[in-house]
Formats: C-alpha cells, structure tokens, sequence
C-alpha cells in the first residue's frame, strides 16, 4: 500500500489530505473518507488503510481546511469543555451546505483523476459530523456516488430548511445509516423521522441502530470505541462498497 500527502484544489483554497491506494498496479473504485470532527489523525488513517486493503483507492481529505491544518485540537478533545466546544465550533461553522458541495466536485474530480481509480462508481462514508458532509457529497455529484455511508452521523434529520435529509430527491446512491443509542446528536425521533424520509425517498437504502454502540464507536482513539461493533460496521460498509462500486 502507498500512502501520499497530497493537496486538493478547491473553489474556496486547498485542502491538503491523504490518499491510500494499493500496490499492484491495478486501477480500483474510488472512495472518498470524511473524518469526524478530530480530522486527520492516526486513528482515522489507521481505518483507511483497511478500507485500501480491502480493494479500494481512499481519499482523506481535510474537511476543515478553511479553518487550520491538522491537527484539529492540539489540547485534549473534552466534550464540553469550553474550548473544545469552541473549537467544534471554527471547524464546522464554515461548512455550510453551499461549501460541501463544492468540495464534493473538488474531491470527486481530484480521486477520478488518479492512476489507481477505475470507472466504476465512487463510494464516500462518514462520521459522526461527517455523516451528514457524506449525504450531500452524494446529493451533489450523483453522476459518480454509487453508494454512501453514514456512521453515528449527527443532525441528519432536523427541523432546520437546510436539513440534510433534504437533498435525497438528488440522491442516486446506494445509502447505509449505522446509528448509534442514546445520542443526542440523532436521537431515536430523528431515526426514525429519517427513516420515513428515506422510504419517501424510495432508493434503496439500510438504517440500523447499533445497540450498545454509543456515538464514536467505530473509532480506535475514541473512549465509547467498541471494537466487536465497530468490526460489523466495517463489514457492513465493504459489503456495501462491493455490491455497488464493482
């Protein structure tokens, strides 16, 4: 496996990232990885290069470029900490569902133009604040987003007009939602306010709760990681990956 920094251009700058991709010299369906809110680290790297492994070329970009370089927290990530707060906030403040969408374009044209990525379809999945930032990846490139993915992804379904949910009539794409419990960011309401959404919506789709699984699971740095649950996931996402972008 090669593992390169590389630097995407944007409509509004540069974002610097990662991308993964296999050695034998074979051209293999693309997938574009959002982190969560930590951004690039080892943790989410460390779950790229599974993905790669599992046949794919992965592009990580940084989702949080207008805002700093990695790493996103340099002090320690304390949910409801003043400064941690404060932080979350600069980062996804300027992620508003215009700038999503340019990056989207920007994201799929960068991994479409590489050596190691074949024809077929794309796929993209994320996580926890990203889940939503995978939704409207697919929404706004439907000409390449052949399946979505979407861990203990937050505020998928809200009140607010510019809700995520909205952009399913433009959705093309396989989806998976895996939700974890008790989480305050999606609770058991907007589940299944999502739910109806997605049946509405009548493209062919999987949204399941985890149960046990708390918001943060399926990744390794996170205190709530639940390693049993966090492998289903990963099974669930390649299984999707395999029936839909080869």
């Amino acid at each position: 496996m090669t593992e390169q920094e590389i630097q995407i251009p944007t409509p509004d700058g540069t974002s610097d990232g990662a991308l993964f991709s296999p050695e034998d010299g074979q051209r293999r369906p693309g997938v574009i990885f959002l982190t969560d809110i930590g951004g690039i680290r080892p943790a989410p790297r460390e779950m790229a290069r599974r993905l790669t492994e599992a046949g794919y070329t992965v592009l990580m970009p940084n989702v949080f470029y207008r805002t700093r370089k990695p790493p996103m927290f340099d002090f320690p990530f304390k949910l409801g900490e003043e400064r941690t707060t404060k932080r979350m906030a600069e980062l996804s403040g300027p992620l508003t569902p215009e700038a999503v969408e340019r990056d989207a374009t920007a994201y799929v044209e960068f991994l479409a133009a590489q050596g190691s990525v074949g024809d077929s379809n794309m796929g993209v999945v994320g996580f926890c604040f990203s889940g939503a930032v995978a939704l409207r990846t697919a929404a706004a490139r439907p000409d390449r987003i052949g399946a979505g993915a979407s861990f203990h992804g937050g505020r998928l379904y809200t009140d607010a007009p510019d809700s995520p949910h909205l952009v399913l009539p433009r959705v093309r794409a396989r989806l998976y939602f895996g939700h974890a419990v008790e989480d305050r960011s999606m609770p058991a309401e907007a589940i299944e306010k999502l739910n109806h959404a997605l049946e509405a919506w009548g493209g062919e789709y999987e949204s399941e709760v985890y149960e046990g699984a708390l918001h943060g699971w399926t990744v390794p740095d996170r205190p709530v990681y639940n390693q049993p649950k966090a492998d289903r996931a990963f099974a669930k996402l390649t299984e999707l990956f395999a029936r839909t972008l080869r």
